[in-house]
């Protein structure tokens, strides 16, 4: 077998061990049923903030721990304990994504997204509206 030969099959092993290694890693969008009913394995579950509920933050006592309610597209409700420090604006934001694993009843956050309100999205505000004009 000539050296080109060699080098090529190479570059295919490492190029498909690395294609496994990244479908092995990925996680997928689900609800909490999904992840509920597959503990230990991890998901992204897009969900609100429930406000009522409030959120456990308390940084004197453990800057990495964040504890709140979240309400997943399917209206089930679930407890969030987030491994990091609260998010700026954390109660303002519009939609939530949570990284993670279900384990023993509750949702182990790993990441958090947020979907802020956008400033430039208030259509109702006569202040804001924009008029053009054609010459």
């Amino acid at each position: 077998m000539k050296k080109i030969h060699i080098i090529i099959l190479i570059v295919i092993a490492v190029s498909i061990a690395a294609i496994m290694g990244t479908v092995a890693d990925s996680s997928t969008y689900a609800t909490f049923s999904v992840a509920m009913a597959n503990q230990g394995d991890e998901y992204h579950v897009v969900g609100k903030f429930v406000k009522e509920k409030g959120i456990e933050y308390n940084p004197e006592v453990d800057a990495n721990k964040c504890v709140f309610y979240l309400k997943d597209t399917e209206q089930k409700e679930l407890k969030i304990f987030y491994k990091g420090a609260k998010p700026q604006d954390f109660e303002m934001s519009e939609q939530i994504v949570v990284t993670g694993k279900a384990e023993n009843g509750v949702f182990i956050a790993d990441k958090i997204l947020m979907k802020c309100p956008s400033k430039y999205n208030n259509t109702n505000d006569p202040s804001k509206t924009v008029t053009t004009s054609a010459f």
